[in-house]
C-alpha cells in the first residue's frame, strides 16, 4: 500500500461507486483513493483498457475492490448495462463520479476560444460527451439508488466557470450547464435520499492536461491562490471523497471550487 492510500481514513467501507473516466488522470486518482478508503470500485473507460487495467492491478494489489468496464457514457444503453454489471457483483451502487469528458486540447490559441471562430460542432461535442454523459450515468443509476432510498452523485466541473481566464467557450459552456444539472437533479432527487453535488477544479498538478504546463505556471497560480499552492490532484481526490463519505450528509445541490480559494463562487 501507498503512502498515499495508507493516509486515507475508511470513509467508504462497504460503498460501492462507479467512477467514469477512471482509466488515467484525476478520474484514476479518484478510483484509487475511493478503493483505498474502503470502496468497491467499477474503472469505467472507454478507449484506454491497458491504463484502466492497470488502475485496478494496483488497487487489487493494495487490498482494495474494483474491476474495469468498458462503456460509453453518452450512450444510455452502455451505462445501463454498466450499472447493472455493479449491482451484480457488488449488490448495490452508493456513488456515481462523473468525471469523464470528451478528448480535449487546452490551447489558447486554439479556434474555439473564440466567438468568431468557435464553431457549434465544437459545442456539441463537448455536450454531448459532458451534459449528456452525466444525464446517462444518472439515469441508469437511479433506479438502485432510489431502492436504497440513498445515493451520492458528484459531478465534476472547473473553475474556468467562475473566472475564465482563457476563453474555452465549448468546454465551460458544457461545464457550466453541470451547474444547472446538479441543482435539478438535488432538488428532485432529494427525497429519496440521494444527495448531488458539484466540484469544480483549477489547473491540477499534475494531471494529462496540464502535462505542459510549465513550473513557471503554475508558480504564477500559487502567487495568486490564497494558500500560496496549485492544487494537486492528490488533493482535488480527496474533495471528492469527503462528498462521497457520509461527512457531507447534510449537503446537497452546492457547486464547490476545489481550487485554493483562487475562485471564490
Amino acid at each position: 500500500m501507498s503512502k498515499t492510500q495508507a493516509t486515507i481514513p475508511a470513509l467508504l467501507t462497504d460503498k460501492v461507486v462507479i467512477v467514469t473516466g477512471a482509466s488515467r488522470g484525476l478520474g484514476a486518482q479518484i478510483a484509487t483513493q475511493m478503493a483505498a478508503a474502503g470502496a468497491s470500485v467499477c474503472v469505467n473507460y472507454l478507449n484506454s483498457e491497458a491504463a484502466a487495467n492497470k488502475i485496478v492491478a494496483d488497487i487489487e494489489k493494495a487490498g482494495g475492490q474494483a474491476f474495469a468496464y468498458c462503456g460509453d457514457v453518452s450512450d444510455l444503453t452502455q451505462m445501463q448495462a454498466m450499472a447493472a454489471e455493479v449491482i451484480k457483483r457488488f449488490g448495490r451502487i452508493d456513488v456515481l463520479v462523473n468525471n469523464a469528458l470528451p478528448s480535449y486540447q487546452f490551447d489558447p490559441s486554439a479556434d474555439y476560444t473564440s466567438i468568431e471562430t468557435v464553431q457549434w460542432t465544437h459545442f456539441s461535442q463537448q455536450i454531448d460527451g459532458i451534459v449528456k454523459g452525466a444525464v446517462n450515468t444518472v439515469q441508469a443509476v437511479l433506479p438502485q439508488m432510489k431502492t436504497q432510498k440513498m445515493g451520492k452523485i458528484i459531478n465534476i466541473s472547473t473553475n474556468l466557470v467562475y473566472n475564465p481566464v482563457v476563453t474555452y467557450y465549448d468546454y465551460t459552456t458544457a461545464k457550466s450547464a453541470l451547474i444547472g444539472l446538479t441543482r435539478n437533479l438535488a432538488s428532485e432527487l432529494g427525497q429519496y435520499g440521494i444527495r448531488v453535488n458539484l466540484l469544480a477544479g483549477g489547473l491540477l498538478k499534475t494531471t494529462d492536461a496540464s502535462s505542459l504546463t510549465t513550473e513557471e505556471v503554475f508558480d504564477y497560480i500559487a502567487t495568486t491562490t490564497p494558500l500560496r499552492q496549485a492544487t494537486s490532484v492528490t488533493d482535488f481526490a480527496n474533495s471528492v471523497l469527503l462528498m462521497a463519505s457520509d461527512l457531507s450528509a447534510a449537503i446537497t445541490g452546492q457547486s464547490i471550487a476545489v481550487d485554493g480559494g483562487l475562485t471564490m463562487p
